[in-house]
């Protein structure tokens, strides 16, 4: 594997305990899509470095248990934005 790649990932790995992040944050952060990070990540780190591996895998497995969670949340907020908007829109037409 090429010094680069691997440098990568133990970084991708890094990045993800320390922050606790997502793997959509690390690959904003480094730069690169999300399907390399998670190939970095589930693939590639075990050969790599096997104690990252099984820290990183416990926080995939974690936000994978928690997506839902983080969706419904996400469209509570999109349709609480979108309520406020139309009431401070139709404040003034009284």
């Amino acid at each position: 594997m090429k010094e680069d790649i691997e440098k990568r990932v133990i970084l991708a790995a890094e990045i993800m305990i320390k922050y606790n992040a997502t793997v959509r944050k690390v690959a904003r952060i480094l730069g690169v899509s999300k399907s390399t990070i998670h190939n970095d990540l589930t693939e590639r780190l075990l050969y790599i470095d096997k104690g990252l591996y099984r820290q990183v895998r416990a926080i995939l497995e974690r936000n994978k248990q928690e997506r839902h969670i983080r969706g419904g949340l996400a469209t509570k907020r999109k349709y609480l934005i979108k309520k406020s908007q139309l009431l401070s829109k139709n404040s003034g037409i009284i």
